[in-house]
């Protein structure tokens, strides 16, 4: 998605949809990680601050949208004990090269983002910056991707007297991508006062997929609650 489309509705949806729960089930899952986590896909720092409350661990978070960046390095100078532990990386996943391997690796709602080539390519270069028996954990829904639909309301935040309003409709849908058309709507009673609108691919990998390309990366599955995979380098 375009920054321009769906940053300033970001935190206001996101802190609706999967954030709670993620705040709920990672904690024990990073809770033994005491010196590094790299955070793929760190968006505004939602997630990204809460690591820095559930451990101790330096944390490297790569962003590529500069606008998300923004975002969250305001978030950041919100938290001046987190400025020297945060480091803000503004590389793409695949350009990733840390100075010392990391003892755990993030990713929350960015696997379905991932083209299925970019998906495969992305894991070894994970892989090369883990420590032996390092963790890798993100977000999973079982299911294929989901099917065409009309336009419907996905979240409505009120702002002041303004209400922010995301919709979305399913175009098109395969066996593992589908199309959406997104539109970000800020409204006053009857009146819209604004109207943009984006279209995303997302991609819905089957889980025997997703676990071949882990293991042919080096991979072994580790416990994590429902919602999340969990997985350590071999």
């Amino acid at each position: 998605m375009t920054d321009f489309a769906s940053l300033p509705f970001y935190d206001l949806t996101h802190e609706n949809a999967h954030v709670p729960e993620i705040r709920e089930k990672l904690p024990p899952l990073v809770a033994g990680v005491r010196r590094s986590i790299l955070d793929i896909g760190a968006g505004t720092g939602l997630i990204t601050i809460s690591l820095a409350d559930w451990t101790p661990a330096e944390i490297f978070a790569l962003e590529p949208s500069a606008g998300m960046r923004g975002v969250l390095l305001s978030r950041l100078c919100s938290h001046p004990e987190l400025l020297k532990r945060v480091t803000v990386l503004p590389c793409d996943a695949l350009s990733v090269d840390l100075d010392e391997p990391v003892e755990a690796v993030v990713m929350i709602n960015v696997l379905y983002s991932l083209e299925p080539d970019y998906r495969k390519r992305l894991w070894p270069v994970l892989a090369a910056q883990l420590e032996p028996a390092g963790l890798l954990v993100f977000t999973w829904r079982e299911g294929g991707p989901p099917t065409r639909r009309p336009l419907q309301e996905l979240d409505s935040r009120q702002v002041g007297r303004h209400t922010y309003t995301l919709l979305s409709e399913i175009l098109e849908s395969d066996d593992e991508a589908s199309l959406a058309r997104f539109v970000y709507r800020i409204s006053q009673g009857d009146k819209i006062i604004s109207e943009d609108e984006d279209r995303a691919y997302s991609y819905r990998p089957a889980r025997d997929v997703i676990e071949r390309e882990l293991v042919g990366a080096g991979f072994a599955p580790a416990a994590a609650p429902e919602g999340l995979l969990a997985w350590r380098l071999a």
